[in-house]
């Protein structure tokens, strides 16, 4: 199965860990990063797509990603 997931958060060193750790667990970055600024909270916020393909399971919708 091929599984997607969207990582979001404030663009601080918590992100980047947070994205570090995917990478280290077989998680491949997708596309660009996007940042917007969040203008009520006064900071920018980073988004990053990865995937992740898992040989052997089937993906249902239960399908806890973080397992992963």
């Amino acid at each position: 199965m091929k599984l997607y997931r969207y990582l979001t958060g404030p663009d601080d060193a918590a992100f980047c860990h947070r994205v570090t750790a995917a990478l280290n667990k077989g998680w491949s970055l997708q596309g660009n990063p996007t940042l917007t600024y969040d203008a009520e909270a006064k900071r920018v916020i980073c988004g990053q797509a990865i995937c992740k393909e898992v040989e052997g399971e089937d993906y249902t919708p239960e399908t806890k990603l973080s397992d992963y």
